[in-house]
């Protein structure tokens, strides 16, 4: 019977398409892999890798096994966690995928509350486009994932938190940020600046400006939240922010103002997801209260 390190070991050539880079990812060494390898074709009597000069590509029938093998994998794991919850509480490292636009400004309050609770729970993040890392999390590269609705994915459970303010801001010379008493109708024609449209910040910033008629402007594109608000402060457009970056990174003053619109009440929902069949579900849920809680106290001070 084929092993579960030898599946380990497809699925990582899969991902990487190189057997060095397979093997560094897998925790093993190249001579080890490529023979594991081997086996496994001699056992399946089949050819499960194209070995090249410059790397390794699967063949269609490698292809399926791997894809098959992974949700082994992933399904052998929520059983040892499973198992694992019979006999002891959630410890060890957590695998957590967030979004660039929420992580930093929400996850460092989290993470300290939750070592104090969990001393023995270390937590691993990486952040991501959403879209992405819900696919990690379906692939089992992750334990739980945190960002913008809608999550989606194959036997996802998904937990809305809590609905996130979004922010309008303008270069501090702009002639809305010494104004006051602004209504909606003030915002048509104006020029704003966006993340690129992998984020779904984007997309509520597209909602917003077809909404008021604002012109979003497509030649540029921010890569992050920093480099949007300092195309702002430099006077190219408007910007919306989500409260907790604002509040983090604007508390103490900054170089862009905030416009204060009535009629303005722009959210956007933040949520959880982890497998459906994770093994430590119960306690990725209490984790997800926690993160919602923190939140709601970040938002309210």
């Amino acid at each position: 019977m084929p092993t579960l390190r030898q599946f380990e070991y497809l699925v990582a050539v899969a991902d990487h398409g190189h057997f060095g880079k397979a093997a560094q990812a897998a925790g093993a060494s190249q001579p080890t892999l490529s023979h594991q390898l081997r086996a496994l074709e001699q056992r399946l009597g089949v050819t499960l890798v194209e070995r090249r000069t410059h790397g390794a590509e699967l063949t269609p029938v490698g292809r399926e096994i791997a894809a098959r093998a992974r949700h082994v994998l992933v399904e052998v794991k929520d059983i040892r966690d499973l198992a694992e919850r019979a006999s002891d509480s959630l410890a060890g490292i957590l695998r957590f995928g967030v979004s660039p636009t929420l992580g930093p400004y929400l996850m460092p309050p989290v993470i300290a509350a939750l070592h104090r609770s969990r001393p023995d729970l270390r937590f691993y993040m990486r952040e991501g486009i959403p879209d992405l890392q819900a696919m990690e999390l379906t692939k089992g590269s992750i334990d739980m994932l945190l960002g913008p609705l809608p999550i989606e994915g194959e036997n996802l459970h998904i937990e809305p938190l809590f609905r996130e303010p979004l922010i309008l801001v303008a270069p501090p010379d702009h002639p809305l940020a010494s104004r006051k008493n602004l209504v909606l109708s003030d915002l048509a024609g104006l020029p704003v600046l966006s993340l690129d449209r992998r984020h779904h910040l984007h997309r509520d910033v597209v909602r917003q400006c077809q909404q008021h008629d604002m012109n979003l402007l497509r030649d540029y594109e921010g890569t992050s939240l920093d480099s949007v608000r300092q195309m702002v402060a430099s006077g190219l457009g408007l910007a919306i922010l989500p409260e907790l970056y604002v509040r983090s990174e604007l508390s103490r003053g900054g170089d862009v103002a905030l416009l204060d619109v009535e009629g303005w009440s722009v959210t956007r929902s933040i949520g959880a997801a982890w497998r459906t069949n994770a093994g430590f579900a119960s306690e990725y849920a209490a984790i997800a209260e926690k993160i919602a809680d923190e939140a709601r106290v970040l938002m309210s001070t």
